[in-house]
This record gives C-alpha cells, structure tokens and sequence, in this order.
C-alpha cells in the first residue's frame, strides 16, 4: 500500500489535526524535527498501519474505505494486543518513563538503558524495526533533511517535509493537514531573496526610528550635522525592552512606536508651520488653521488639487505611526532574540552618550549626545501648560481698558468732520523697506514716486514701524492687535478678545455718534460673526461687493476695485455721515500670482474686466519654482497694492480724507527670510497738515518710507496712542509699554530681531 495512504491511529490523532506534536519540547511553528517524524511512523507500524512489507495488513483495502476514513481498530503484530486493548504502556511517553511502566517503583533519576542508547531516535525501545531483516528502510528512520535558517526543513516538491505520514503536513506547518505555509514555501525555495528582505526590513526599520529621533521640526536645521546624534532616547528604550518579559515588552514596543511615529507627524506639521509662520505647531490651537490651508490650496492649485494634497496628508499621517509601531516591534524582537549582544552594545552605547554630554563634545554646532526627541515632547507639554495659564490671565487683562468709559463726545474731538480710512496691505512687512537689499532698492524707489505724487495732489505723510504679533500669515491676529489694543498672538486670545466688550478703535469712533463705520473685507467668503466686536454699521464681504471678475489666486477681488466700490457703495452717497473705513487690501496675499494691473477708475465697472488681465498674468506654480522669482512677484503686489490707494486718494481724495495705511505681518520666510523681524511700516496721510501736526511728537518720518532708525512700537499700543494723539488737548502718552501686555510679547519676540527694540 502507497505509504501517502496510511494514518496514525495514536490517542492524540485525528484525521483532521493529523499527528499528535511532541510536547516534550518547546517549538516554533517551523519545528518539524526527525524525532517527531520518526515516532509517528513509528507508532504507525507498531499498530498494523504500517507498510504491508513489516507484517502490518491494511483494513481499509478489503473494506473499500479512502484515503480520508479513520482506520479500524486492529491488533497489533508487535505485541498481539487484540482490539480495543489498551497497550501496556503509553507509547508516546518518553522512552524513560515506558521502561518503568507499571511497576509503581520510584527509581530515582532516569538512567538511559542500552536498549535505549543503541535504539534508532523517535522509535521506542524494545520495539522492532519493522523493516528489519526484509531489506525495506521505513521513511521515518531516514535521517531527517536539513532544515535552512529561512525557511522550514527541505521537503518534496509539494513543500511536504520528508517522512512526514502521508504528506499530511506541510513542512513548518503544525495545523491542519493539508494546509500549507506560502511565505515559509517560499522561503524555502529562495532562501537569499529571504534574507536580503529580512535584512533589508531590519535595516529600514533601524532607519526609519533613528530619524524619528533626530529629524528637525525645521528646515533651517536640516543639516548633515543633525543625523550625526547619538539619541539618549534609544538607549533607554532598548535598556527598558531588553529586560521586559515577552508580553510586556511587546506593549511596550508597540505603545513606543505609536508615539514616536505620532512625534515625527508633529515635526512634519512643524516643518510646515515654521515655513509659513516662522513657529511650531499649536495643539491646543492651531487646528482652525488647516481649514485656511485647504483654502489656500484650493486658491492655488484648484479643487482637485487640493483634495489630492489633503489625501495624501491625511493618509501619511495615518500610516507613519502604523509603520513606527511595526518597526519598534520588529526591533524590540531583535533585541529579545540577541539578548547578550544586545545588552552588551546598549552599554557601550551608553558610555558613549554620557560621555560625549559629560564633555560637550559637538559636530559643528550640533552636540553629538542628543535628547531633542524628549526635549520636543517636554516643551509641547510646558506649551499647553503655559496657554491654559494664559487664557485666564489674558481675561483679567482685557477686562481693563482706560478708554473704556471715555464719553463719547471726548473721543476723537480731533478728527471730527473728517474721512478716516484705515487700510491694511496684507504681507506688507518691514524686509520690503529695509532688510532685502535688492527688493529695498526698487521698493524705496517705488515709495519716494508715491510719495511725490502725494504731494503734487496737497497730501502729506508720517511713517514708523509696528511690531505685529504674527507672521508669514494670521492677518486676524494683527487688525484684532491694532484695534483692540491687546496683544492677540494666538488663537485662543482671539476667541477670547471677540467675545469680551472691550472698545475697539472702529468702536470708539461709533460711540462718538460722528461717524458711520464701515468693512470692507474682500476675503471673508463665509459667515463672520467676530465682525460684531468691530462695531461695524455696515460690512461688505466678496460677496456684496458686486464683483463679476476671476479670483487672483488666493485673493477674491483686486485691490483697485476693493476701493472703487468703497467709493459708489458710501463716500459717493449724498448727504452722508463723515465714513471712517476698515479697508483690506488683499491683492498682495501669498501666493503673488497673477497680479492685476492698474486701469483707469471709470474702466472698472463690475470687474468683469479683470478675466483677460488674469489670463495674461503668471501661473503662481510657475513662480513658485524659483524663490527669487517669488521676492520679485511680492514686491510687485505691495507696489500694486500702494499704487491702488495712491490713486484713489488722486482721483477722490479731498481736505477731509485721512488715510492710515500698514502691514498687517511679514510675508512668509521665502521671502523674509530666517530670523526676519516681525516689523511691518505705518503710514498716516493727510490734506489738512494739523492732522499730522497731533502726531509730531511720534517722531515719525516724513513721507511714505520709514527709515532704518524710525520708531518701532507694538502692535497694541497704537490704539491707546491714536485715541490719545486725537481726542482732547492731554499730555503726551509714556513711551513705556503697558505692563499688562509685558509678558505677551516674550513669546512673539522669540522670532523678532533682538538688535530691533521697540523704541519711542
């Protein structure tokens, strides 16, 4: 009978699980050992299912039953036991313990028996070999194949091992009969591919936590001297894992992995962050940015585009702390099976790192001991800490105001009877004037034109410098800061602020009762209910504005037709109230491209002029390319955006119009540049010189130009000095900086320049 046909019949086999393991031995899934192989077969012969050639008949012949039927009871021919006997002694039990079966006797440490020494392995003592003296070798006594060190023992062309009954199990499968392996297949029959891969997944996942650990959370730091760290937070890690038990470790390792691959999300975020905002990641925060961002996306590359860029960010996100998890584990394995090595390396690895930090000892600047992992998560904490601390604190200094039971008929005294208009140029910052040499040359020329045509159309002007609590974005932050007289520079402070009653500076002109406050806020596409706490009569979004002309990128409607529908929707209306105007110029918005071109103010009309100046205009992507070309499309929007109000101020301009013109923030370090302060310039124009007469204590310069030692102020303090300047004869305010606002600038001035102090 065909060997492939007969099955055990021992008291642990079933025709499904096949033959009973051996438990004398701990083993892998992939242990398929001679002795387990040998004993079955054994154990086959020695109860009639064995070859016919040993003596052994086979039932299943002479009744019809298949391969798959359970074989009937027989006796055996070894032994004449009869049907249904139990055999004397269990034979699947160590040889030992068979030879002292039955007698009840204790007889101390089992001592091998000659019998036992010289009997072939996997078949019991005192038992015959069934093919002895008939010249056929069973397959069980044949010496077992060699098993590689990838894959399970070498079998037969199906992936069966050798000597296995029947084929019933695949080689380094312990299941079910029949079922196979394929990755331990193939294995087998490509062990170098294998090992190339196993090393190759260890060397990767080495890799991937090492820069985990060492990445910057910037792109100025990326430097080859960053990935020359030694990270003290591996060697805790592997000290900690190395002596954990098998469960625990493994929670621990898959724990660590999720962690760190969350952290090395969070110095990606940064990365994005500090390129546009010159700072980290908010947690608590930041989170009403992104929706800015798929915004600006959507401005810039189109619908498609952005979604794509929100999937695949998204689904990064997801995968990087699966993957971290997957390496930790893989390598805490490692660890656990190189116990000895392992501990040894993480030692010397330790004196290492305490003593490259004992010494000092750097790479360029970069100190070799390194612990910049936990010092990132330290400070996130100490952040979160710090803005819960903050909120409670920027509360109580909030609800203090010194304007804010002023009488109505003392504010702005000054001013009254007048037009005040207050516009923003969005990114117009200091490294336009002064800090970029190249862009400072054509700008100032740009400037002193402006300037001179001012004059010829009787207007005069004053500059200085405001320090702004944001940069590279945030313009919120900024028109909050300068008309509240707060320091806003987060999120928080800004919910805080627009929910609270304090006076704003359009407020104190509504109070007065002279004037009639309006905003005109081209890029509010969508409900704005902080609009409220400016104390606006009337708001015009990009919507009731009239326009029918292409968005400019990002920006919604150009600069030139913001200001020619200021002038038919209020200041040309008759028998008006004098206006005073919160007017957004955003035409100079990241990303600069395309940019309009200036027309005649009664070729305007609805806009719908602007569809072919866009087709002629650059491809923001196209310019993005190349960062010089980014500086020079800026300087070009900023020229722009002055030249709309100049103009305005040329063709609708009279005695009675006062125009307060600045830069809500930096532009974003593309352009800027690292370390760029956050200083952008002020400008007040009049008609009527004792308008700026009220300012000359300022020390302001003439014209639209600020120079290099101009005065710097916060952001917050222009407020209470504009409603100072402008209101009943009073002393002059202090140069000093409110107390209460002294602690809001320490985190803003991290980035700021330190050689720029604010000055009087």
């Amino acid at each position: 009978m065909p060997l492939s046909r007969q099955l055990p019949t021992t008291d642990n086999a079933t025709k499904e699980d096949g033959p009973a393991p051996d438990d004398s031995r701990e083993r892998t899934p992939d242990d398929t050992t001679t002795t387990d192989r040998s004993t079955a077969t054994d154990r086959d012969t020695a109860t009639g299912h064995g070859d016919t050639s040993a003596g052994g008949t086979d039932e299943r012949a002479d009744t019809g039953a298949g391969p798959d039927d359970a074989p009937a009871a027989a006796g055996t021919a070894a032994d004449g036991t009869g049907a249904g006997e139990k055999p004397p002694g269990d034979d699947t039990a160590p040889a030992g313990e068979r030879s002292r079966a039955g007698d009840g006797a204790d007889h101390g440490p089992e001592q091998p028996s000659a019998e036992e020494e010289s009997a072939p392995a996997g078949r019991p003592a005192g038992t015959e070999n069934p093919a002895a003296g008939t010249g056929t070798v069973d397959p069980a006594d044949e010496p077992a194949p060699a098993r590689t060190p990838d894959g399970p023992a070498a079998g037969g062309d199906d992936g069966t091992a050798v000597g296995a009954p029947g084929g019933s199990r695949p080689a380094g499968t312990p299941g079910r009969r029949g079922r196979r392996d394929p990755r331990g297949r193939w294995r087998a029959e490509h062990p170098a591919a294998a090992r190339v891969l196993t090393y190759g997944a260890t060397a990767l996942a080495v890799l991937f936590v090492f820069a985990a650990l060492v990445m910057p959370n910037g792109l100025s730091r990326f430097t080859p001297f960053a990935f020359t760290r030694v990270p003290g937070e591996a060697v805790v890690a592997a000290a900690v894992l190395l002596f954990l038990p098998p469960r625990p470790r493994r929670w621990v390792a898959a724990l660590s992995g999720a962690g760190l691959g969350l952290l090395l999300v969070l110095k990606f975020v940064d990365i994005g962050f500090y390129a546009v905002l010159s700072r980290p990641f908010d947690l608590v925060l930041d989170w009403i940015l992104f929706e800015d961002g798929h915004s600006f996306l959507e401005a810039t590359i189109g619908g498609t585009g952005a979604t794509a860029a929100v999937i695949g960010a998204v689904t990064l996100a997801a995968a990087v702390p699966v993957l971290m998890t997957l390496a930790v584990i893989r390598l805490s394995e490692i660890l656990a099976r190189h116990r000895t090595t392992a501990t040894r390396t993480t030692f010397v690895v330790a004196i290492v790192w305490i003593t490259c930090s004992a010494i000092g000892l750097r790479i360029g600047s970069t100190p070799v001991a390194s612990s910049a992992a936990a010092k990132l998560v330290k400070d996130r904490v100490n952040r979160v800490e710090a803005g819960i601390k903050d909120e409670r604190k920027f509360a109580r200094v909030a609800a203090v105001d010194d304007f804010g039971d002023t009488p109505p008929d003392e504010l702005l005294t000054a001013l009254r009877g007048k037009d005040v208009l207050f516009a923003f140029i969005e990114s117009y910052g200091r490294v336009a004037i002064d800090e970029n040499p190249e862009m400072s040359r054509l700008m100032s020329a740009a400037l002193a034109e402006d300037t001179d045509r001012l004059d010829k159309a009787g207007f005069s002007s004053r500059s200085g410098f405001l320090r702004s609590p944001t940069t590279g974005a945030g313009s919120w932050l900024a028109h909050s800061t300068l008309w509240s007289g707060l320091w806003v520079d987060n999120q928080r402070r800004y919910r805080t602020v627009t929910a609270s009653d304090r006076l704003t500076l359009t407020g104190a002109f509504q109070r007065s009762g002279a004037w009639r406050t309006v905003g005109m806020m081209p890029g509010v596409t969508r409900a704005w209910p902080e609009g409220k706490f400016y104390d606006f009569d009337a708001v015009y979004d990009s919507k009731e504005l009239g326009y029918r002309g292409p968005k400019f990128s990002w920006s919604p409607v150009p600069d030139q037709y913001t200001l020619s529908a200021f002038e038919r929707l209020e200041r040309a209306k008759r028998d008006r109230d004098p206006l005073m105007a919160g007017i957004i110029l955003a035409t100079s918005h990241n990303p600069w491209a395309p940019i309009p071109r200036m027309i005649g103010w009664d070729e305007v009309g609805n806009g719908s002029v602007y569809h072919a100046m866009k087709e002629e205009g650059k491809d923001p992507e196209e310019v993005w390319k190349d960062p010089e070309q980014v500086r020079t499309e800026y300087r070009r929007a900023v020229e722009y955006s002055m030249d709309s109000l100049v103009s305005y101020l040329e063709e609708y301009g009279d005695e009675d119009t006062v125009l307060v013109v600045l830069g809500d923030h930096q532009p974003v370090p593309t352009v800027a540049g690292d370390g760029a302060s956050r200083d952008v310039p002020v400008s007040i124009v009049a008609h009527d010189e004792a308008v700026l007469d009220r300012i000359s204590d300022w020390e302001w310069d003439e014209g639209l130009k600020p120079g290099p030692d101009a005065p710097v102020w916060r952001m917050d303090t222009f407020r209470d000095r504009f409603l100072t300047a402008y209101g009943p004869e009073a002393e002059a305010p202090s140069a000093s900086e409110p107390e209460s606002n002294a602690d809001a600038e320490s985190d803003a001035g991290k980035n700021a320049d330190p050689d720029k102090a604010a000055k009087r």
